[in-house]
Formats: structure tokens, sequence, C-alpha cells
């Protein structure tokens, strides 16, 4: 594969060393690269250059058609959907109090105004493990993301007066933290999105999430639990260590702040750097890259569908 860029190739690489290819903004593939890359099994996603999806590029569909159907039957089933988004819901809220606990724990300086929001995730993790119903885990789901973010910007500790948060705002973002949480959200479901194929699974049928067209509901059911560690840390990360700054963003004229083309630029690179450092996998025992997560979980989900596990074991972070 070759990236030109004003008719000058800058780029060659070999396409069966790519996972998948995100195309921002005003960018051109031709027809012959996009059936090499759906045959080589390299997704294909397009979208806005301030991070909104405009289409995927998928080759033909593949995967145990087996696997798929007892997925839909899943899906259907109110006990079983419900067991696996109090996975979900589990492994979200433990993380995301893990992120709050290992801020206290490196700034005692912010442990009182994070050691009440931890004890209540602590709480809510509890509440999720006694819920039956999807309805009543959604409602317990929304409190503990409420909770979370409410401190949220108690963990920005460097340039506290060049990036404020007053809480999560999507489409578009209201501030520049909000900017880089969803993009690097977009990065994130582009990735878990592809793992989900990679095994066989149809993104679009979730448990947690209700079905909506064009939505990846069971890629947005599998990142809640990944959120906090590979999306939420890496925003703190690039903003604490001054990797992006708030000049880095545009505001437009409707309220929206998005980032310029310098800042996601240090935004794909980090993520791509991240993905490669490596972690302890909770379930395996073993060491894993934080790029092939996504990937280790899909295969974890659709093993419990086929009846291997007893149980779906969400990825905890340590």
């Amino acid at each position: 594969m070759a990236v030109s860029v004003e008719r000058e190739v800058r780029l060659r690489v070999p396409v069966h060393l790519l996972e998948s290819i995100v195309c921002f903004g005003n960018v051109s593939m031709s027809p012959f690269l996009m059936a090499h890359c759906a045959e080589a099994g390299v997704g294909i996603s397009f979208l806005t250059e301030h991070g909104k999806f405009l289409a995927r590029v998928e080759g033909p569909v593949s995967g145990n058609v087996r696997l798929r159907r007892t997925q839909y039957r899943w899906a259907d089933d109110p006990e079983l959907s419900a067991a696996l988004a109090r996975a979900f819901v589990v492994g979200k809220i433990a993380n995301s109090r893990m992120v709050l606990q290992r801020a206290a724990r490196d700034h005692p300086e912010r442990r009182k105004g994070l050691t009440p929001a931890v004890d209540a995730l602590a709480g809510s993790v509890k509440q999720v493990q006694q819920a039956c119903s999807v309805e009543t885990i959604r409602g317990i789901e929304g409190e503990a993301a409420r909770t979370y973010f409410g401190v949220f910007r108690e963990l920005v500790v460097v340039g506290e007066s060049e990036f404020r948060f007053e809480g999560r705002t999507r489409r578009p973002p209201r501030d520049e933290v909000n900017a880089l949480l969803s993009f690097i959200y977009v990065l994130l479901l582009h990735d878990i999105r592809s793992a989900l194929e990679s095994v066989g699974m149809d993104p679009q049928v979730g448990f947690l999430h209700r079905d909506r067209p064009g939505r990846p509901s069971l890629g947005l059911d599998l990142m809640e639990e990944l959120r906090p560690v590979l999306a939420d840390r890496l925003a703190l990360t690039l903003i604490n260590r001054r990797q992006v700054r708030a000049r880095g963003f545009e505001r437009q004229e409707a309220g929206g702040v998005f980032m310029n083309d310098e800042t996601r630029r240090t935004t794909l690179l980090a993520y791509q750097e991240r993905k490669k450092e490596e972690v302890l996998h909770p379930f395996l025992g073993e060491k894993c890259t934080i790029g092939a997560v996504p990937r280790i979980q899909a295969l974890l989900l659709s093993r419990r569908l086929r009846g291997d596990l007893d149980a779906y074991p969400p990825f905890f972070w340590r």
C-alpha cells in the first residue's frame, strides 16, 4: 500500500502488517486497494476531520454462522442479555474506580475530592451484580458514569486553567477534554468492531445497548469496560504531560470544540504507541499488548456464546 500526499509518495506499507485503516477528512482510496484490504481482513473506516463516522468498507461476511445465530438468540433472551450486560458494566465501573484510585494515590492532594466517588462506585458495582434486568443495569451504569465524570476534572493536574471539564458532552463536544475523549473513543470503537468481526460476531447486535440502525451496539457493549483504561487514561496522559495544549483545539460558531490537524496527529501517534505497551491479562494470566485486548475480549465473548466458558470475564485493570 502506498500513501501519497499531493502526488508524492510519503509511505509504503505491506497490507499484511495492518490491522485496520482509519481515514480522516478528504482522503481517497483506490477501489483495488479497498478490495485487497477486504480480502486481507483489514477494515477501512472513513470519518470527517472531526472524527464523525461516515462509512466503513468491509469484505464478504465471514465467520461461523452458528455463532451469529446464537448471538441473535441471546440478544432476544432477557435473562441471557442481562448476564452479559452485567459483566460489561461491572468491568466498566470497576475500571473507572481504579482510574480514580490511581489518581488519588499518585496525587494525594486530590484524594479528598476523589474518595466519595471511589466509595460510590464500589457501591455501584455491588448494585450491578445484584441487578436482574438490562433496564436496571442501564440505570445503574448511567448513575455511575455521572459519578465518575463528576470528578473527572480532578484528574487534570496540569494545565487546569487551559482544560476545563464540567461534564461529559457529545455531538458536539463542548470543551477540549470532551473533544479529546470523543476522538479516542472513535479510534477504540473502530478497533473493537474489527475485533468482533474477526472472530465472526455481528457488531450491530448487542446486549446492553439497544438495536439502532447503523449503530454497532455490540461494539459499544464491549467498549464500556475498556473505555477507562484504553481511552480515558490516554487522554489524561496527553493533557498532564502537555503533549496536547488547549491552543490545539478550535471552537466552532455552534459551540462545538474540535482538535486541529496537529493535535489529531499527536493523538493518533500516542494511541498507536499505547497499543504497543504490555499488560497482564487478568483472566489469561499472560502478558499481552494493550492493542490485543479488544480481540482477546472478543474471543472470550465468542467462547461464552459457544458454551466453552461458564461466564464472560470482563477485562479488569490492575
